[in-house]
């Protein structure tokens, strides 16, 4: 194949799942339904967490931050996978997969960072419960998360600006759903030496580490926990970080998965299906979790439906004042 300067590539073509066309309604009818429940679910979260006071506090700040970057995380790939879909094509041009690229790696980032925010929370919560509200305090949880936002958006940056230096062949064809950062890398002609090194090292460094720091929290946890005499509270304290105790397994897991994939099975659909564990599934399961194993969201979320279903009747309230009104001033 002829090789041309990453200048003159104007498009990449992404295999996906399958060439059927008597599967691609089905998937698009599928991929469409996650992407729509992920984006519902988690934005329930959200709008619960910010209209319940009882529910200002560090901990859930965090988890409507996580649902915010989880509706981020799956709209980068699913859209255009369904776009594709739909238009019965493949391509996607340069600059939309450098753009795929540097926001996915910011939202993968992003939800370790929160993740291990959410432990360590636990962690201060339980073990240091006199010192919480001086440790976590409401100002110091948001610089904690504007910083972290601007590291990895710099980081992404970096990412995308080694990968801008590669040269590719025409008509390259990527090995998945969408322009995952280790496979554009595979299929360049450049060498890409320094360009996995520095996938490694951040790996490392926003992977490895934050899963340590969240295996260390929860390692003390369970020894404060195993300290407590009464049962009551024992439930009571595991009960509140049980929630993000699955999240973390699930996202973490399936991340695993996907690099012993990735390294010993050489299938593309297997690693693509493995690559779904974090990409898709992960993102729409988290709001059934937390909804489903904390009583505090179930309660706000009972609230916000209620507030919901009174709107007509309280909109109707209003029309009906301000047209007796409207009468009044007409007699």
């Amino acid at each position: 194949m002829e090789t041309e300067n990453h200048t003159l590539i104007s498009e990449f073509f992404l295999l996906g799942f399958s060439d059927d066309p008597k599967l691609r309604p089905i998937l698009f009818g599928l991929f469409l339904s996650v992407y729509l429940v992920t984006v519902l679910g988690n934005l329930l979260i959200i709008l619960a967490v910010s209209s319940n006071s009882h529910l200002h506090n560090p901990m859930y700040f965090f988890l409507s931050n996580l649902s915010f970057v989880d509706i981020c995380f799956i709209s980068t790939t699913i859209p255009k996978m369904l776009v594709n879909m739909q238009s019965k094509t493949k391509d996607i041009s340069y600059i939309e997969c450098l753009t795929q690229v540097y926001f996915f790696n910011t939202f993968v980032g992003m939800d370790d960072v929160l993740l291990t925010l959410m432990a360590y929370d636990r962690f201060v919560a339980i073990c240091n419960p006199l010192k919480y509200t001086i440790i976590m305090n409401p100002r110091v949880c948001t610089l904690l998360v504007l910083m972290f936002w601007i590291i990895i958006f710099w980081v992404s940056l970096i990412h995308v600006l080694l990968m801008n230096e590669l040269n590719f062949s025409r008509g390259t064809e990527i090995p998945h759903f969408f322009c995952e950062l280790a496979q554009v890398l595979k299929v360049s002609n450049s060498d890409t030496h320094i360009n996995n090194v520095f996938m490694y090292v951040l790996t490392i460094l926003l992977g490895v580490i934050p899963m340590t720091g969240i295996l260390m929290s929860y390692s003390q946890i369970v020894s404060s926990l195993l300290r407590m005499s009464s049962t009551v509270s024992k439930y009571k304290a595991f009960s509140t970080c049980g929630s993000h105790l699955c999240v973390v397994c699930l996202f973490y897991g399936s991340g695993i998965g996907v690099y012993f994939s990735s390294s010993v099975v050489h299938s593309t659909r297997r690693r693509m299906v493995a690559s779904l564990m974090y990409t898709v599934i992960s993102p729409m399961l988290n709001p059934f979790i937390y909804s489903l194993r904390n009583k505090d969201v179930k309660g706000a979320l009972s609230k916000l439906f209620i507030r919901v279903a009174s709107c007509p009747s309280w909109i109707n309230d209003i029309r009906t004042k301000f047209i007796l009104r409207n009468i009044r001033q007409i007699l």
